[in-house]
């Protein structure tokens, strides 16, 4: 049993926190120097303890611990402790103290006697005493710091008159979340003028649903020193240098969502692929600082973004920096979030190929739909749901079997693969975190976006490079699964400018990205021969269906069908609307199909020939 001395006054000791009550218990303590006068002296004879009764403080497993407790038949054994603990400060005004001891998780106190005082914890947590000990204590000790101790213990007469508990305002009520552990709550920089725009202090921001924060008793005693200083919290927020030293003024500590905009600072996961290259470019070139989130991997996957990268040597400063990480891993998530600070996030991350989330269902549903979810509760986590603004990547799989034709936003879902229901979760839970939480979060409803940085595995590339090959002479022909399926092609560069619209737009909502043209595979194939003059005629019907190049004698097969690239549910149509994208957001493509076709074609020669390296 550990014996903390008494204070130097006369006066009640609180210490934040949670469940305590509080029994009295009376022991003799010999050191001299556990006994201290009123005037803070060390008091000359250790009688005087006898002579008075000393109020204790104990955790409630040991309610009957103590000078009752017994180790291996021998009392428990007491151990002093000759000075204040280290994490306790103590400052003086009329007859009371007010000791905070950050991060102990607990509240307590003492009533004061005339005499001297001990704060007594026990070392002793039996479990098998414990729910005996709870029955045992007496119902009047019975009590929290949810609320005031009974009535009884007040009406004692042998207790000080003066008040013992206080409804402290300084001490917010208990906090239910996973964040107010001791790690957490540990003390963070306080100095706001080393703060840097780009970035602030963190700071710690209470959670007012729990309980509201009151810091106007931290400015009342003029002869306190210190800086206002929040002791309980849940989640981080941020400092603003130049909003003084009101912490939470506004409740973000000076920023709003538009200050926090002009720092831009982008976060982009997926940035290694074909759109978050494409928005890196265009955010860099906006003058952004962009933070990017890559997986692992034991062979290079950046080279979407060579060209953007400068080395740390190099006399231009690099704005692009990448994390580790994944969209599996919550604890990395809120990590990146809290470190990077972005004031936009865009969510580009998925398991994206269509016919292998039939495969790996439920990988796909664990990126896709989960992994969003983890994203949106590490923004709000790190205590930027109000300012950090979300994009999150939707599809137009979520139309699947369509209702209507065009599709807009109105337009009921009804995906047909394990992406399309991973993504449609990752879309409402968007929406949710928006209603719920105030979040300016958006989803961006894009159509099938293509351009020379397209992976090889997708229809459209596919296509491209197989067609550059042939004409090449290192191919003979391609395989093809569905033919007939109809898509809304547009060009990937125009439609990361529509996500960024989308996160400057006034408010948060959901948008369609299309073209308003829809064309078959059929005519993807036949248009991207065309680009190098090679003329085809398809011959046959369903599965014997094939194409013939007509520049050669005789006439070579260039194109056939096989069935194992048929999707088990198909999507036979998609046409998008994307008239309040460009009404609303001012949006609107700028590369045609035709132009689309020959980008990608001519690109895929350039690589198939070894002139370029192929990145992709």
């Amino acid at each position: 049993m550990s014996i903390i001395p008494p204070s130097t006054a006369d006066t009640a000791i609180e210490w934040p926190g949670r469940d305590m009550f509080i029994k009295s218990q009376y022991h003799s303590h010999p050191h001299p120097r556990s006994q201290f006068t009123r005037s803070g002296s060390e008091s000359g004879s250790s009688s005087s303890q006898s002579q008075h009764e000393d109020p204790t403080l104990t955790t409630p497993a040991m309610s009957q611990a103590g000078s009752d407790c017994l180790i291996g038949g021998q009392p428990s054994p007491s151990y002093p402790l000759y000075r204040s603990l280290d994490d306790m400060k103590i400052s003086s005004h009329s007859d009371n103290y007010n000791a905070d001891a950050l991060g102990l998780g607990m509240e307590m106190g003492t009533r004061t006697r005339t005499g001297a005082k001990r704060l007594v914890i026990d070392t002793n947590f039996s479990n098998d005493k414990e729910s005996e000990d709870e029955d045992e204590i007496p119902p009047e000790f019975r009590f929290t710091a949810a609320g005031p101790p009974p009535a009884a213990f007040g009406s004692s007469s042998s207790l000080s008159s003066s008040p013992s508990f206080r409804s402290d305002a300084s001490l917010p009520g208990r906090i239910g979340d996973f964040q107010t552990d001791n790690l957490l709550n540990a003390p963070q920089p306080r100095n706001p003028h080393n703060a840097n725009i780009n970035n602030p202090i963190l700071m710690r921001y209470h959670d007012e649903s729990v309980a509201p924060l009151n810091l106007v008793h931290t400015h009342q005693h003029s002869h306190a020193n210190v800086h206002a200083q929040v002791e309980r919290c849940s989640t981080p927020i941020y400092s603003h240098p130049a909003a003084g030293w009101n912490l939470f003024g506004n409740g973000l500590g000076g920023w709003d969502r538009e200050s926090w905009a002009r720092r831009k600072v982008a976060f982009v996961t997926g940035i290694t692929g074909q759109d978050g290259s494409y928005l890196a470019e265009l955010l860099l070139s906006k003058g952004y600082t962009v933070h990017g989130l890559i997986r692992r991997s034991s062979s290079f996957n950046t080279s979407r973004l060579q060209h953007l990268w400068r080395d740390r040597h190099s006399k231009e400063p690099n704005k692009l920096y990448l994390h580790y990480g994944d969209l599996t891993d919550s604890a990395n998530l809120v990590g990146v979030i809290a470190k990077t600070q972005p004031s936009e996030v865009y969510n580009l991350a998925a398991q994206s190929h269509v016919k292998v989330s039939f495969e790996m269902a439920e990988y796909t549903g664990d990126v896709d739909g989960i992994g969003t979810l983890r994203l949106l509760e590490a923004i709000r986590t790190c205590g930027l749901e109000k300012l950090t603004k979300f994009y999150q990547a939707s599809t137009s799989e979520l139309y699947g079997k369509v209702k209507t034709t065009p599709q807009n936003e109105d337009t009921p879902f009804h995906p047909r693969s394990p992406y399309g229901v991973a993504k449609l979760y990752a879309y409402w839970m968007t929406v949710n975190y928006r209603e719920a939480y105030g979040m300016f979060a958006s989803n961006g409803i894009l159509f099938n976006h293509e351009s020379p940085r397209r992976g090889r595995t997708f229809v459209s590339r596919k296509i491209t490079r197989a067609v550059a090959e042939i004409y090449l002479g290192k191919q003979d022909c391609m395989w093809m699964g569905n033919l007939d399926a109809k898509r809304d092609w547009g060009h990937a560069r125009d439609y990361v400018e529509g996500m960024w619209r989308m996160l400057q737009h006034d408010k948060a909502d959901d948008f369609v990205l299309a073209t308003g043209e829809t064309h078959t595979v059929r005519s993807l194939i036949t248009l991207s021969f065309s680009v190098l003059s090679i003329p085809l005629q398809w011959v046959g019907h369903g599965l014997e269906e094939h194409a013939l190049r007509l520049d050669t004698s005789p006439p070579r097969v260039v194109v056939r069908i096989d069935p194992r690239y048929f999707r088990p549910a198909e999507v036979d149509l998609l046409l998008g609307d994307p008239s309040k994208a460009e009404s609303e957001l001012g949006w609107k493509r700028s590369v045609d199909w035709e132009d689309l076709v020959r980008d990608m074609v001519e690109s895929d020669v350039r690589s198939a020939k070894g002139l370029v390296e192929d990145h992709n």
